[in-house]
């Protein structure tokens, strides 16, 4: 649980930074984190009548640091950032998270030393 509290702390500190590396953990804590936190808000939201629009709300306030932290992913295994885009399209973006997001860092690349560790 710490290391999911780290992983959600780095990426909101690096909100909008498209730029340097991400490891392994830290993309797959965030995914969770963020997938659980839309369970989470889609049922307090049925429960008081506002599910679809707080979800939607969620979706679009976090959009942001997951791309963000996507691009950086597939910077950290040497892929550029284009390779984002193929996350939007279905079933490609399974093959692609399968292959692609879980490969382990790679040494230095032209984005940097590596991923830094997830902070305290």
């Amino acid at each position: 649980m710490e290391d999911m509290q780290k992983a959600v702390k780095t990426v909101l500190n690096n909100y909008a930074n498209f730029d340097g590396r991400s490891g392994r953990a830290e993309f797959w804590w965030w995914a969770l984190a963020y997938f659980l936190g839309g369970i989470i808000i889609s049922f307090v939201g049925g429960l008081i009548g506002m599910g679809s629009f707080l979800y939607w709300i969620y979706l679009l306030a976090l959009i942001v640091p997951f791309i963000a932290v996507g691009i950086r992913r597939f910077h950290d295994i040497g892929k550029p950032a284009i390779w984002a885009v193929s996350m939007i399209i279905p079933f490609v973006n399974l093959i692609v998270a399968l292959i692609f997001l879980t490969k382990p860092s790679d040494g230095p690349n032209e984005h940097g030393e590596g991923p830094q560790p997830l902070a305290a």
